[in-house]
């Protein structure tokens, strides 16, 4: 049986439950073994491809996914138990009886089980408006105490209720085209190095629990503008204080890289009498709770030195984390009874024989006559195995034989195949080439093994029996462990991902964000996060929106620099909502809600859709979940039908979007589109600007106001591809023939809408001077200006 133990290392640890109804309803909970936290979630399922659904399984990335049997969804719905069996195939799926999905029963495990009362997390209103994700817990948490052969621990639990959507919301095709968590499979123009994502790019944490935190904020960037600025005052401290920066730097080396796993040892309590009856081998579960116990000596060790580090901090969450924290005299207290038991010298350990006699000798010598003698025993017989590996030296000529540890095979002989000339002696056995190196053992060595190993299983056993005392009084201070886990994770996060980043970075070349709840996007001189680490010579561009001009459709030829663009904008937002500097001179950008992509031109063969048929699903389900906050970028929509179906498609999308307080940034190559520009004042026009030199374009990738000032890049590009002269001058005639017609028409429009635009430009300047702090005279100034254009017509 997999014990909870075996959830470590940076792969999932995640269980989720999933049920529905025909309401379109879903409920998910997602319980985290290794940080013993449960996560409910209950929404309107809007899409038939269950989008949300995805965005909430990538986000979690679950190891066990735990749905009932049979169908019960809306028509034209798939159910979840289907939706899993198509989209994760790799993971492992649970059919549970629906009569495990019991939503009383899971308001009752939460209410036992929560660290906080039920009235705190709003049980109460929460149990008649979302009862499936109740149901959902309920049988997660069975399943968990059933399969892991545990009981979870009363009031021990971090319970959140919908959690999710108090973030800002990516859907899980948008993370992808953003390369979020992973790069697309191709290399650079110009490099052969593989493109990093976002999340590789800031993945210098020195903790698992600061990595899966790192990742979970960039999949669900924060809403709260309190809360970001939060994070960002402590940035500007560290940033300004490099005496601090350094100090938690080696202070947070102390920590264990595991310190958050240790939680999992005091919030479940091990089914004894069903492990006894079944005959279950106790020995590996000892083990890891003595290296639990071990890892949280360590970190209680290091936390003096923490106090030291944030004695003089002056910004609010480092302050708040030495009140809460270093000053908290439950650690000291749970210090003193490790310590009365636990040897002063143990220290966590990663190299596995010195972690094997670690946990050996955890314990203080006279507690256990019993535990006294299988450390002796365990002492020779390591003793022995050093003695036969000299021995062999010795006679076999072998002067460099190592004698390495692994926790699977125990010790075992590596020899350089240099040294063996000939066959190794008929008394080595088990050869295994690895490398440059032979693996090998003998029967004396295997024997010894089986001796060493067995004392170190009693050593583990006894150890736990005197531990027992220890583990239930550490629980009772469960919810301080709790704490610490996650102070460290989010100081690893703050200290060596965002502060380590920007500290690499020249001068000046990251800067704060501004936030609001309201006002514009403006970012001045941003640059791609990922790529200008590759390229010296990254062009910077900017972007301003308002709700009174919240579309920009932007011009260009390909690979002039549009989808790169579009990237660019939607990650420096995701690294301003985590709380982190951006890549640009100055930013202030209202807050967003959630973030739509609509990118790339690939048939989808798993659900039998054409490029077209791709595209319009994923504009419907923005159609359908757009919100007045939400920031949409669009590439190429319309291309992959024919030009008059696609144009009258993409122009439709574009008024919708339009009537929205959505900001929405429209790349296309269609000159029609600039059109919209004519009719409606909250459009603006833009064009990365491109030179052409000896039939042949010079891509600046810079973007500039107007529309595309290239004519027919498209023609010149085929005559480089050598179509024939006659089909170049033909298709010449024909594309003048219709560029004249449409500028018509777009001057009859500019002259009909002249007076709304002058109206939406004075709005747009209102709205920046809203938001501008300079002072009162400079503002009354700006508005004399502003009014002075006015009437002369100036705007």
């Amino acid at each position: 049986m997999r014990k909870m133990e075996d959830d470590g290392g940076e792969r999932s640890s995640f269980v989720a439950g999933l049920i529905e109804n025909r309401a379109k309803e879903v409920g998910m909970a997602a319980f985290d073994l290794r940080s013993a936290s449960l996560h409910l979630s209950q929404y309107i399922e809007t899409s038939s491809s269950y989008q949300n659904t995805k965005t909430l399984l990538r986000f979690y990335d679950p190891c066990v996914i735990i749905v009932p049997p049979n169908k019960l969804a809306a028509d034209g719905m798939v159910g979840v138990s289907e939706l899993v069996d198509r989209c994760y195939s790799t993971v492992r799926k649970v059919v549970f009886a629906r009569g495990c999905f019991d939503d009383t029963k899971g308001a009752v495990l939460i209410q036992n089980l929560a660290a906080e009362e039920p009235l705190a997390l709003g049980l109460d209103t929460y149990y008649k408006q979302h009862y499936l994700s109740l149901a959902a817990a309920a049988a997660t948490i069975k399943w968990i105490e059933a399969e892991k052969g545990v009981i979870v621990t009363n009031h021990s639990l971090t319970v959140t209720f919908n959690g999710s959507f108090s973030h800002m919301n990516i859907d899980a095709t948008s993370v992808e085209n953003l390369e979020i968590i992973d790069p697309f499979h191709n290399s650079l123009l110009g490099t052969n190095n593989k493109k990093r994502s976002l999340f590789q790019m800031f993945k210098t944490t020195k903790t698992v629990g600061g990595t899966r935190l790192l990742r979970a904020n960039l999949l669900q960037p924060l809403k709260d503008i309190k809360t970001i600025n939060t994070r960002l005052d402590c940035l500007d401290e560290m940033m300004s204080n490099e005496e601090l920066f350094y100090g938690l730097s080696q202070v947070l080396r102390k920590f264990p890289k595991e310190t958050d796993r240790v939680l999992c040892h005091f919030c479940f309590k091990p089914k004894k009498v069903t492990e006894a009856v079944l005959g279950f081998d106790n020995t590996r579960r000892s083990q890891n709770m003595i290296s639990s116990i071990i890892l949280l000596k360590t970190a209680l060790d290091a936390l003096p030195l923490l106090a030291m580090a944030l004695k003089d901090a002056k910004c609010f969450l480092l302050a708040n984390i030495y009140k809460t924290v270093c000053e908290n005299d439950r650690y000291a207290s749970i210090r003193k009874r490790v310590g009365e038991v636990i040897d002063d010298d143990v220290l966590h350990a990663r190299v596995p024989f010195v972690a094997r006699s670690q946990q050996c000798f955890a314990l203080k010598a006279g507690i256990d006559g019993f535990l006294d003698m299988a450390r002796r025993t365990f002492c020779d017989t390591s003793e022995v195995i050093h003695n036969l590996a000299s021995k062999y030296r010795e006679e076999f000529n072998l002067p460099n034989l190592k004698l390495p540890f692994n926790n699977r095979q125990g010790f075992f002989f590596r020899i350089s195949q240099k040294e063996v000339q000939e066959k190794l002696p008929s008394k080595f056995t088990q050869v295994v080439k690895h490398g440059k190196n032979i693996h090998c053992s003998s029967l004396e060595l295997a024997s010894l093994n089986v001796r060493n190993k067995s004392a170190a299983g009693e050593c583990f056993v006894r150890t736990e029996i005197c531990l027992e005392a220890l583990m239930d009084a550490i629980r009772e201070d469960v919810s301080a462990l709790t704490l610490l886990a996650e102070v460290l994770c989010l100081l690893d996060m703050i200290v060596n991902s965002f502060a380590h980043s920007i500290s690499t970075k020249p001068v000046d070349r990251y800067s704060r964000p501004e936030l609001t709840d309201s006002g514009p996007l403006a970012i001045d001189a941003g640059r791609h996060p990922i790529l200008e680490s590759i390229h010296n010579d990254f062009v910077p561009n900017s972007i301003f929106m308002s709700e009174a001009s919240n579309m920009l459709v932007v011009m260009g030829p390909n690979m002039s620099g549009k989808s790169t663009y579009l990237q660019q904008v939607c990650l420096v937002v995701i690294l301003a909502q985590i709380g982190c500097y951006v890549p640009a001179r100055f930013a202030t950008m209202r807050v967003v809600d959630r973030i739509f992509t609509r990118m790339g031109t690939m048939d989808n063969l798993e659900s039998n859709s054409s490029t077209f048929m791709t595209e319009m699903r994923e504009t419907a389900f923005i159609m359908q979940n757009v919100s007045n906050r939400s920031l949409i970028v669009m590439d190429e929509l319309g291309r992959a039908t024919s030009s008059s179906d696609g144009l009258a498609m993409a122009w439709s999308c574009c008024e919708h979007l339009l009537s929205l307080k959505a900001y929405t940034v429209f790349a296309t190559h269609m000159d029609s589109l600039a059109e919209l520009a004519t009719i409606y004042p909250n459009v603006k026009v833009l064009h990365f600007h491109v030179d052409i030199r000896d039939n042949r374009l010079d891509f600046k990738f810079q973007l500039r106001d107007g529309t595309l000032h290239v004519p027919h890049y498209g023609l010149l590009l085929a005559e480089v591809a050598g179509l024939p002269n006659t089909v170049i001058e033909t298709a010449r005639t024909i594309t003048s023939r219709i560029t004249d017609k449409e500028m018509k028409r777009i001057e009859l429009n500019c002259e009909k809408h002249h007076e709304m635009h002058q109206i939406y430009r004075v709005a747009q300047k209102l709205i920046c001077l809203r938001y501008s702090k300079q002072n009162e005279d400079s503002i009354r100034q700006a508005l004399q200006n502003l009014k002075d254009s006015f009437i002369e017509g100036r705007l």
